[in-house]
């Protein structure tokens, strides 16, 4: 005997369900893989900058995609690779650029002048894999969106601002710089980057002459800040305790101290010594010996027996 028509439907219909749901369950497997995770602590990130022609400063667009071309930053001669930055790593990056050619000369004016920014960015988390051998790339599809790629998802824009004096044959490099990277919290997105930029910092007193052919060397000071706010720095002048201020307090105590110690050994312990002393000593008083009380004396009325105290006597003697 069969089973009834129904049970042979649902059967059916339930084993359709599972196959769907197997099918969009193994459909998903390819997008977690292609996410990627947040930096680790130290991991190295490329910097890569917007292509601008030397004739006018404007940027350069891939024929091909249409999109902004952006180029790995110029080698270092420290570490014969592009700038790298180390993701939560704060420290000092030297990045000398061995030669200055012509072309790069004329951004650089272009640059220190404000025509155009020098304009880089840096890979939010760690890029997916991708079938081009280079870091500083991945397709045109996942690297830009928006108008000319304006809006990309995987970098976080980081503008060099330089700043310098132009001449008529040479110029003069800020080349001395502040790079601060602002991180997402940890609670949000750890491992992800927000925020970057970089500036020159005492360009008119810490700089380097430049003309076509020299080297340029770059020193970049990289902070890390672990969310989207900067901690308060400003308190106004002298509001800070500083080492040398802590220690100017310390000596100038220490010197109090010793001043006051030698005054009181030199000239106030001999002082009071001596007061006591000649208190003590018999005969020595104010009013004669014995702590005040006089030694009998004879009265003005004659006769013997006469007693003195405190400067008055008192005659027992026989009067006139």
């Amino acid at each position: 005997m069969y089973p009834p028509r129904s049970i042979w439907l649902s059967l059916l219909a339930l084993y359709s369900f599972w196959t769907s749901l197997a099918h969009a369950l193994s459909g998903q497997e390819p997008l977690k893989s292609a996410q990627t995770d947040g930096y680790k602590l130290g991991e190295k990130i490329p910097v890569s900058c917007l292509n601008r022609s030397i004739e006018t400063g404007e940027h350069i667009t891939d024929l091909a995609s249409g999109q902004l071309q952006y180029i790995p930053f110029p080698v270092c001669n420290e570490t014969g690779r592009p700038l790298e930055l180390f993701f939560g790593v704060e420290k000092e990056i030297n990045c000398t650029i061995d030669f200055i050619s012509d072309s790069f000369f004329h951004l650089l004016e272009f640059y220190i002048h404000n025509d155009a920014p020098l304009t880089c960015r840096i890979p939010s988390r760690p890029l997916p894999p991708s079938p081009i051998e280079d870091e500083y790339k991945v397709s045109d599809t996942e690297s830009q969106e928006g108008a000319l790629g304006t809006q990309s998802t995987l970098y976080t824009p980081m503008v060099i601002a330089l700043s310098g004096t132009l001449q008529l044959s040479h110029i003069h490099v800020g080349n001395y710089l502040n790079l601060l990277v602002h991180a997402m919290p940890k609670s949000v997105s750890p491992g992800t980057i927000d925020a970057a930029a970089a500036y020159s910092v005492s360009s008119h007193s810490r700089n380097t002459k430049i003309t076509i052919g020299d080297t340029l060397p770059l020193q970049f000071s990289v902070r890390w800040y672990p969310s989207t706010t900067l901690p308060p720095g400003w308190t106004g002048y002298g509001g800070h305790v500083y080492k040398s201020t802590f220690l100017y307090c310390i000596l100038s105590a220490g010197a109090s101290a010793a001043i006051c110690i030698a005054y009181f050994r030199g000239v106030e312990l001999p002082r009071r010594l001596k007061r006591y002393a000649r208190d003590k000593v018999p005969g020595g008083g104010r009013f004669g010996g014995g702590g005040g009380y006089g030694l009998p004396t004879v009265s003005n009325g004659g006769g013997g027996g006469g007693y003195g105290f405190n400067g008055y006597s008192y005659g027992v003697g026989k009067r006139d």
